[in-house]
């Protein structure tokens, strides 16, 4: 089993395509594997080796795809919202103990005056004709601290930071034999093969992104067909042109698809896919029923989170039985419910749901008390309450820092999802909870009406009264254009009602 990136990608056919983008030529993987080779080359002569961390802020695209596949092959690579202000990247280049910073060639960033305030050494990137070659230039001679060449499978291939929504974020270094773990586990999931050409939307600094957009189609000997960042507007133009067999998204960049569908009906009979895969927050069944029939193919729900590499859970192909609702059996490591206690709990009890297994970080970084409270008797908590059914079937019931306590009464966020999505006029909604100064939370919601539709707040209080509990209605619906989303376009309850004025 390979436990090394560069055993992953080193079985792939040299000539076959890995790496392609709107009107660029295509690099092979033999190209790819030469360009990993020539990178760390550089980086070691520059004075970086195994373990040294090089933080990287490009845009979405090919070169963004290739470099992560280079610094993650032999160095730490550490992935970064390009989108960051100054003192974001000050905290995260700092935290990391970043030891150089790649950016494109005349980029503007901030963290370029940030990297140069801290002494850390900026290379810029020059994009080649093919899509994914660059060369690197700026680094000075150097010794690495540790040493150069290809990474061992304990070495650190990738930190990133949690999302830090009720704390400071924290570091989740990940090991070459956690990416490669997962990078086998989501291929065998999907059925991934040479014949996949996947469309690459999600953001590349992001686990989801690059484990399931990337690094899984070209373990599996693939390709990807790497655009600039997700647009609803372009998304049916590069389908167009990538002739892709799948593509993996968060439940809002899908439902945007949905929208500009009806258009493009002949690209989608143009460039039938195997299947769509969802994951990184909950998709509604409706939504799933709905994109299915579109595209008369199934979709695949997954459920996945940094400390995991990704994925844990997934339903399965068919003809293997999916459950919409439920994010599917254990798709890797082994997976598990638990109660306050540490008591592994039977099927169909509600618990926190726990992992174990080869794709689960050792630990957070310098943080014992995080690690305290994460890991019991082996086992990582999720901070996901959930219940596994009598198939083995995992359904999530919300994160467990998300659910709402009215007074006592526990309200699921997601379960008023799912009711007000039921509303006709509904095209996408988040529940979530507004500080009450008597019942210490109340149920608010955020909706978005599909186009043409109308409804009121009042009307779709009413809605959800005639199908839940009183305590369970939402007391406030705010009618929006969009939701507000995190970086990575995925719905965070936690910190929306400060965010919407209403805290």
């Amino acid at each position: 089993m390979p436990s090394t990136l560069h055993e992953l990608l080193a079985r792939a056919e040299d000539g076959a395509v890995a790496v392609t983008a709107p009107a660029r030529a295509s690099l092979s993987h033999g190209a790819l594997r030469a360009l990993v080779a020539r990178t760390l080359a550089v980086l070691n002569a520059g004075g970086i080796g195994r373990n040294d961390r090089v933080a990287i802020v490009l845009p979405n695209g090919p070169e963004m795809a290739t470099c992560f596949i280079a610094c993650a092959s032999g160095v730490t690579s550490a992935p970064l919202n390009p989108a960051y202000r100054a003192e974001e990247f000050e905290f995260y280049l700092s935290d990391l103990g970043a030891k150089a910073l790649i950016v494109e060639a005349g980029s503007t960033s901030p963290a370029i005056e940030v990297a140069r305030r801290l002494g850390i050494a900026v290379i810029e990137l020059h994009a080649g004709e093919v899509a994914g070659d660059f060369t690197l230039t700026g680094l000075a001679g150097g010794t690495p601290a540790g040493e150069g060449g290809l990474a061992r499978p304990q070495d650190a291939s990738m930190v990133l930071h949690t999302s830090g929504t009720t704390s400071r974020p924290k570091i989740v270094p990940l090991s070459q034999a956690n990416l490669a773990a997962s990078a086998r586990n989501i291929g065998a999931t999907l059925g991934l093969s040479p014949a996949d050409r996947g469309l690459v939307i999600m953001p590349l600094f992001h686990i989801h992104g690059l484990i399931a957009g990337v690094l899984a189609p070209l373990a599996a000997g693939g390709s990807v067909f790497c655009t600039p960042g997700f647009n609803a507007l372009r998304f049916f133009a590069w389908m167009d042109e990538a002739a892709p067999t799948w593509y993996t998204a968060v439940p809002t960049m899908h439902q945007a698809i949905i929208a500009r569908a009806p258009k493009n009906r002949e690209v989608i009979a143009r460039h039938p896919l195997r299947f769509m895969r969802s994951s990184s927050s909950s998709m509604p069944p409706q939504v799933i029923k709905e994109l299915e029939a579109i595209f008369e193919a199934p979709l695949i729900e997954a459920y996945g989170m940094t400390e995991a590499t990704h994925q844990m859970c997934s339903n399965p192909l068919p003809p293997a039985q999916r459950k919409p609702g439920s994010v599917g059996p254990s798709a890797g490591p082994e997976v598990a419910i638990m109660d306050e206690s540490g008591a592994l709990l039977p099927r169909g009890a509600i618990g926190e749901v726990v992992i174990r297994g080869e794709n689960v970080t050792a630990g957070y970084e310098a943080n014992p008390k995080a690690n305290a409270e994460a890991f019991t008797n082996g086992w990582f908590r999720t901070g996901d309450q959930g219940q596994m059914d009598a198939d083995g079937y995992l359904s999530l019931t919300g994160r467990l820092k998300e659910i709402i306590n009215r007074g006592g009464e526990k309200v699921s966020p997601r379960e008023v999802d799912e009711i007000l999505m039921d509303h006709p006029a509904v095209a996408q909604v988040v529940c979530f909870g507004m500080p009450h100064d008597k019942l210490g939370e109340e149920v608010a919601a955020v909706v978005v009406l599909r186009e043409g539709q109308s409804a009121t707040e009042r009307e779709l209080q009413a809605f959800v009264a005639q199908r839940a509990a009183e305590f369970k209605v939402p007391k406030k619906i705010l009618l929006m254009d969009e939701i507000p989303k995190g970086a990575t376009g995925k719905l965070q309850r936690i910190g929306l009602a400060a965010k919407l004025g209403l805290a």
